[in-house]
C-alpha cells in the first residue's frame, strides 16, 4: 500500500487543487486548501515561472497523489497503457480509475481512497462473491463489489454511506446502498474521470 508520511493537506496545496485526501473534511471550511490556496513553504505565494519539465512533473505528481499509488506502481500503469490500442494517457487513467480501492471509494463505502485501501486490505469487501483484499485489483465490466456481512456495521463504512450525498457516483458504476453492494456497469470514458489533468504531459514526462 502506498504510504504518505506527510500532511496530506499540503499535497493539495502543492498541486493547487483539491485531491480529496481527507474525505469529509475536504467539504468543510476546515479544508486547508480553501483557507490557504497557495503552495506550502516560504515562497508559496511568490509568482513562479515553471519550465515544461516542471509542468509535466506536477501533472504526474498530481495524478499519483490523487489515486494514492507509489512511483513504481504509477510507472507500471504507464507502461501497460503504452501497449494499449487506446491513447496512452486515457488508458492509464482508466486503469487507475478501475482499481478496486478507487471503486470502493467511488461507490460511497469509504470517505477517501486512502481509507478505501485500508478497508479493502482488512477484508471488508467481496468481489464477485470472493473475498478481495488487494487494493490494486482492476475490476471489469459486470463485476459486483459487496461489503461482507460481518462488515456492514463498521463505523467507517456507515459514516461514508451517510456522507456520500456530498459527491456524485460515476455513471459507469451503480450503487445499491440498501444491499451494501455496487455493480461495474461499464469501463469509464475519459469524460467520466473527474480528475482535471493533462494526461498527455504525463506521457511526455516518461518519454524523455
Amino acid at each position: 500500500m502506498s504510504c504518505i508520511n506527510q500532511g496530506v493537506c499540503k499535497l493539495c496545496r502543492r498541486e493547487n487543487m483539491k485531491l480529496f485526501l481527507k474525505g469529509d473534511r475536504c467539504y468543510t471550511d476546515k479544508c486547508a486548501f480553501e483557507r490557504r490556496p497557495y503552495p506550502p513553504g516560504q515562497h508559496g505565494q511568490s509568482r513562479l515561472k515553471f519550465s515544461e519539465f516542471a509542468l509535466q512533473l506536477r501533472e504526474k505528481q498530481k495524478t499519483k497523489r490523487y489515486y494514492g499509488v507509489s512511483e513504481s506502481q504509477f510507472v507500471k500503469y504507464v507502461k501497460e497503457a503504452s501497449r494499449s490500442k487506446e491513447l496512452t494517457g486515457t488508458a492509464m487513467l482508466k486503469s487507475l480509475e478501475m482499481r478496486l480501492d478507487n471503486v470502493v471509494y467511488a461507490l460511497g463505502y469509504a470517505n477517501s481512497r486512502r481509507e478505501a485501501r485500508q478497508l479493502v486490505k482488512h477484508n471488508h469487501f467481496l468481489l464477485n462473491g470472493t473475498r478481495a483484499n488487494i487494493p490494486s485489483i482492476i475490476v471489469q465490466k459486470g463485476d459486483v463489489v459487496q461489503v461482507t456481512e460481518a462488515s456492514k456495521q463498521v463505523v467507517k463504512i456507515q459514516s461514508a454511506m451517510q456522507a456520500v450525498a456530498r459527491r456524485s457516483i460515476p455513471s459507469w458504476l451503480e450503487a445499491d446502498h440498501a444491499n451494501f453492494k455496487g455493480v461495474v456497469k461499464d469501463s469509464p470514458s475519459r469524460d467520466d474521470i473527474a480528475l482535471q489533468v493533462e494526461e498527455n504531459m504525463i506521457v511526455e514526462y516518461y518519454s524523455r
